[in-house]
């Protein structure tokens, strides 16, 4: 094989490369639009918005070659297609626990998307202490050359364990994953502390939810306590207004009739 040939060759695999790529990056993009159709659909017929933040990431090349090493996967595109199946990654951020399963279940609603692998983290943390709900979802993406389903990695949490998350990684970056055993405990201490605040903030919410239920309801007992004094006091206006007239006809009919005999005599 001359130079020719083996550069040729080189760039058919890296069109191809480019082009398997780029069936991930439109992946993303389909999560993200229907995420952001949910949001905008619930925030109007609900008025309130489950969805505080979303942010997305796609493997880097590099990356995507270590884990299949790492894995000792076949070094091809359909092993890698087949097997790392979080390429492509969607991550939303809530204000409360109880906003990131009703996101999974309207997610889990719409008919072209299939969640194949659930893993909640929320209900059974990791030793670390780490939580949120990891979904794998297989979408479709319309291309050119025709429909590709392919998978995205969703994970779901609320702000305090995005913030847990992110300064885990730190940690992990910084010691090269070699994270000493002191650090490591205050690591769970501090997990411990955000899951307690989630749930503390999920109760003022429900609170403050039903108290809005509460008001709203002596509103509305309010209104038709009103209703049925306005709606008396027309009828005794009403009755009033007649029994005048009655009276009015009667002492009219009276004085005719003292007019009559009257004339008559």
């Amino acid at each position: 094989m001359d130079i020719e040939e083996e550069l040729d060759g080189i760039r058919r695999q890296r069109a191809r490369f480019t082009d398997f790529m780029l069936g991930y990056k439109f992946a993303i993009d389909e999560m993200i639009t229907k995420i952001n159709i949910l949001r905008e659909d619930f925030n109007n017929t609900n008025e309130y918005n489950p969805i505080e933040h979303i942010s997305s990431r796609l493997k880097t090349p590099q990356n995507i070659v270590r884990k299949v090493r790492r894995k000792k996967f076949p070094l091809s595109f359909d092993s890698m297609r087949d097997n790392i199946l979080d390429i492509a990654g969607v991550r939303v951020t809530c204000s409360f626990i109880s906003d990131i399963y009703k996101i999974r279940d309207m997610i889990a609603d719409q008919e072209d998307v299939t969640i194949f692998e659930e893993r909640d983290y929320i209900a059974r943390p990791k030793a670390s202490g780490y939580q949120s709900l990891h979904l794998l979802v297989e979408i479709p993406v319309f291309r050119a050359r025709g429909t590709e389903r392919i998978p995205v990695e969703l994970q779901i949490r609320t702000i305090a364990m995005d913030f847990w998350a992110s300064l885990e990684h730190k940690i992990y970056y910084k010691y090269d994953g070699h994270v000493p055993d002191d650090l490591q405990r205050e690591l769970i201490q501090a997990a411990d502390v955000a899951s307690r605040l989630d749930r503390t903030m999920e109760g003022l919410h429900e609170s403050v939810r039903q108290g809005e239920v509460v008001h709203l309801a002596d509103e509305a007992t309010d209104r038709e306590a009103a209703d049925r004094e306005a709606a008396d006091r027309e009828t005794a206006d009403r009755e009033a207004e007649e029994r005048l007239r009655d009276a009015e006809a009667a002492e009219f009919l009276d004085l005719l009739d003292r007019e009559t005999a009257s004339a008559a005599g």
